[in-house]
Formats: structure tokens, C-alpha cells, sequence
């Protein structure tokens, strides 16, 4: 396991699903960023490929000028998913109290996740369903910034450095063999911490962690 038991302790214990309850029409990271992981999106992924966005919500950040076969959502809130216009199909799962997605063996071309890794607890089980999902050959891409609702994400996640936060996503990847080495893209802010917190545009750093189901 790449977590202890102590690294997937949360500040608020208290079910996800109650967190999650009400809406969020926001986006949690800056236009940068939104465009930063668009480009990702366009440069990686194919057209016509049945895609996987976990942990979703009212928007997905796919390119509008790419078609896809089937985006399918996954999500926390039911009123969210319901407004992002990307998704063919979605449904609402707790992947804290129930990591096993309910999804065909080899189904999807890629799998997205944006800004949500943090608040995994059992990231091992996750990841290797994702792998069960991707045909082979297909990606994983997980993306992500320096904010978060603190007090949701795991210990493992607030403790750690952004350059920690990399390596653990990888170490989520190489728990699972089926999966190839994975690659990075990290982007830090070039503007001071202080003005980050501020919301300066263009504070954001990005980051990306991918990899590829092995072809066998």
C-alpha cells in the first residue's frame, strides 16, 4: 500500500456525501490553468474515444472543437453533473465508501481527473479500477493545483510539498503494474504565496501526473 492508515485521515470526518450535498457552481482553479489542461486535453486525447471524467462536476474542460464517442461523469452531486453539458451520462458515487466503479472491464478510452485527487483515501483500490476500465493502451490523466478544501483532503496531501504531491500521484500509478511509467508536467507559480492566496490570475500552478494502461 502506498498510504498508511494515518496519511488517509481527514480533518472532517464526516461523510463526503453530506460535504458534496449542495451545489458549487465554481471553478476551484484560475482561467490558466482551465486553459492549461484544455490544451493537455486536445494534445492527448483522440476524437471519437469514449471518455471517463471522475470526480466531476458542472463543467469538464474538454475542447469544445473535439467530438467524443461517449463522455460518461462521475460525480458527488447529482444538480452539478446534470449542468455539465460535456456529459453524455453520469452518475453519483462516494469512491470513499465505495471505490469499485460501476463500469465495464476495458470500456474507455481515457480517464480525467481534475483537481480532485487529494481527497482520495484509497487511491490504491481507485487506480487500479481505473486501470480495469481503460482499454489497453488508454490514459489516465490527473490534474491538479495547489488549492483544495483543506479540510477534506487527506493528511498524506496537506503535509506534503507540491513536488510531494507529484510523486504521490505517481506512486498511485505504480501500484498498479498493469499500468506504464507515468509522466509529469509541473508548471509552479512564478508569483509569491502571498498573492497566490490573494487569487491573483494566472497564480495557479499547474500539474499532471499520466500514464497509460500497459497494451498487455
Amino acid at each position: 500500500m502506498v498510504l498508511s492508515p494515518q496519511q488517509r485521515n481527514k480533518l472532517d470526518s464526516n461523510s463526503d456525501t453530506f460535504f458534496y450535498g449542495m451545489p458549487r457552481f465554481v471553478t476551484h482553479v484560475d482561467e490558466q490553468f482551465i486553459q492549461q489542461l484544455t490544451d493537455l486535453y486536445r494534445e492527448t486525447l483522440q476524437p471519437q474515444s469514449r471518455v471517463l471524467d471522475m470526480m466531476s462536476s458542472w463543467v469538464s474542460h474538454l475542447p469544445d472543437d473535439m467530438e467524443f464517442a461517449h463522455v460518461e461523469g462521475h460525480g458527488m452531486n447529482a444538480e452539478e453533473l446534470a449542468k455539465n453539458h460535456q456529459l453524455d451520462h453520469y452518475f453519483v458515487q462516494n469512491l470513499n465508501d465505495n471505490p469499485k466503479l460501476p463500469l465495464e472491464d476495458a470500456s474507455f478510452d481515457a480517464v480525467l481527473n481534475a483537481v480532485s485527487v487529494q481527497y482520495l483515501q484509497h487511491p490504491e483500490t481507485v487506480f487500479a479500477e481505473i486501470c480495469r476500465v481503460l482499454k489497453p493502451g488508454g490514459v489516465a490523466i490527473f490534474s491538479f493545483s495547489n488549492r483544495m478544501f483543506y479540510q477534506k483532503a487527506i493528511q498524506a496531501w496537506r503535509e506534503g510539498s507540491e513536488s510531494d504531491r507529484v510523486n504521490l500521484v505517481k506512486a498511485y500509478f505504480r501500484s498498479v503494474p498493469d499500468f506504464e511509467e507515468p509522466e509529469a508536467i509541473a508548471r509552479p507559480s512564478t508569483i509569491p504565496a502571498i498573492l497566490q492566496m490573494m487569487g491573483i490570475p494566472g497564480g495557479d500552478p499547474f500539474y499532471a501526473v499520466m500514464a497509460r494502461r500497459k497494451l498487455s
